[in-house]
């Protein structure tokens, strides 16, 4: 098969510059009959030693110190926007205007008037845009989609859904550019709870009304700057917290679930516990991002005296994306959730249908943060305003 190139310009590289780089590479691989292919045209960031480093280490055919000649570059069909939060809505709407096709990291912007700027952008220019909730797209997740669309859970009653880290419990840990509100937007809120958010709006449906509370538990660190993945390095002095270490809130959704959420970085011992559980009349399902290929299943129709949790290793064909790799219960990882989302993704650009999720899903999932900090400062239930 003859394929198309679409050509990719990406501004940063760290964490998750690497694991989309990865999943660019390998996307034919797997996704052999998708009839593009991603092609590494150029990479953006502001030093250009270690920019250089990560061009050459992720196949980028070159790198530009300023991302406005990407987005300007003739020879770039997508921007994929891998930077801080605060540098998302200047890209986004800049690559739009310039004709490329967006794609972002989550949550999409700092506030919701960005958001809505950065929607009404990419509709504007008529461009492909996706916000990289690549949760959605584990097989688990999407087969856990399909039993609740599919009514086997019946009426949905309870959303329950955590998101349980503990990177910065150390005192010590630096004051990085996720603890700072100035270019984060918000603390757990915004980088975890937006993830268990989107799945809850995926597999639910959208969320009417929230109460909430949120926590600083360490209000001082010291100065500094990420140095890869999650890791951090000092560099001398102090500064204030600013941002939310955790948050917890209870919400209503339009259907009329009820849902109890948690987001911290503060859980000892959970490096990375993603995970939910919905009840219906019919029956449960829960599933947890460190176990990732499997689904617990529970049935009210199972015999008397065998009911109960049933666990599913989602990697038989029949289940969703499975086939595109290994023989049944040789398991994916992490990784190929991208794989899976950017496989969506062009798909949808070459047959030119939208693909979700998008900038209207990432304005919603804002709406819902918005109203999420507004209720934690009021100490009351607040509607969440959808624009």
């Amino acid at each position: 098969m003859r394929k198309r190139s679409i050509r990719i310009g990406m501004v940063g590289y760290q964490f998750m510059g690497k694991a989309h780089s990865h999943a660019y590479r390998d996307l034919n691989f797997f996704f052999d009959d998708l009839p593009v292919t991603p092609v590494l045209q150029a990479i953006a960031g502001r030093s250009e030693e270690p920019l250089r480093r990560a061009a050459e280490a992720y196949g980028f055919s070159s790198y530009e110190t300023d991302w406005r000649r990407l987005v300007e570059r003739d020879d770039i069909d997508v921007i994929d926007i891998v930077t801080p939060n605060n540098a998302h809505a200047e890209i986004a709407i800049a690559a739009a205007e310039h004709g490329k096709h967006v794609i972002c990291e989550k949550p999409l912007a700092m506030t919701v008037d960005e958001a809505v700027r950065m929607r009404n952008a990419v509709q504007a220019a008529g461009v492909h845009h996706l916000v990289c909730h690549n949760y959605r797209f584990a097989p688990a997740v999407q087969f856990a989609k399909r039993l609740i669309d599919d009514g086997r859970l019946g009426r949905i009653y309870h959303v329950r859904a955590q998101y349980l880290q503990d990177w910065i419990m150390d005192p010590d840990f630096p004051l990085v550019w996720r603890l700072r509100k100035d270019v984060t937007g918000s603390g757990a809120l915004g980088d975890i709870a937006a993830h268990i958010l989107d799945l809850a709006r995926f597999l639910v449906g959208e969320i009417r009304d929230v109460a909430a509370c949120m926590e600083t538990f360490i209000k001082e660190r010291p100065l500094g700057e990420m140095a890869g993945g999650l890791e951090a390095k000092a560099a001398g002095g102090t500064g204030r917290v600013d941002v939310d270490d955790a948050v917890a809130f209870l919400a209503r959704f339009e259907s009329g679930a009820m849902g109890v959420f948690e987001a911290t970085r503060f859980a000892g011992g959970h490096r990375n516990g993603n995970q939910f559980e919905v009840n219906g009349e019919k029956g449960s399902i829960r599933w947890n991002l460190e176990d990732m290929n499997w689904l617990e299943v529970y049935f009210h129709s199972d015999e008397p005296g065998l009911q109960g949790f049933r666990r599913i290793n989602c990697t038989e064909p029949l289940h969703p994306y499975a086939e595109r790799y290994w023989p049944a219960g040789h398991i994916i990882g992490y990784e190929h959730t991208f794989l899976n989302l950017f496989g969506a993704f062009f798909k949808g650009l070459v047959e030119n249908q939208p693909v979700k999720p998008d900038f209207e899903d990432g304005v919603r999932n804002q709406c819902v943060l918005e109203a999420i900090e507004k209720a934690a400062g009021s100490r009351s239930w607040e509607n969440v305003e959808y624009r």
